[in-house]
């Protein structure tokens, strides 16, 4: 199994920045894509961003341009940079990915708790 932590969150101003860890662990042979997801209240989870083993990222058009999302593969940790914060950015955030556990078997990690996100007007 992989557990996620999420880590970061806290409450900030309209135009602020936050910046988001997370760290997977448990028996990982390695790390394909790496995926922020958020979670706002009555509403479904969403992806937010992912950044490939290359370092190649796509974003939600939500948060293009104010979101950076990267990683290091020596701590199988994801970050996301989180700039010019909206009110209607405020959510749980979670981390997932694909991770390879033997040869050829793919899964994803369990979910963990989130971190909360709140931005205030």
């Amino acid at each position: 199994q992989v557990h996620m932590v999420e880590s970061g969150g806290g409450l900030v101003q309209a135009g602020g920045s936050l910046r988001l860890s997370c760290a997977a662990s448990g028996s990982i042979f390695s790390i394909n894509d790496m995926e922020w997801y958020r979670q706002a209240p009555g509403k479904q989870r969403e992806l937010v961003a992912t950044i490939t083993s290359g370092g190649s990222a796509k974003y939600a058009d939500s948060v293009k341009g104010r979101f950076t999302i990267s990683r290091d593969n020596t701590k199988n940790t994801v970050y996301l940079q989180m700039n010019s914060l909206k009110p209607e950015d405020t959510a749980v955030y979670y981390c997932n990915g694909d991770f390879v556990i033997r040869f050829g078997l793919i899964v994803k990690g369990n979910w963990g708790q989130g971190t909360q996100v709140t931005v205030s007007s």
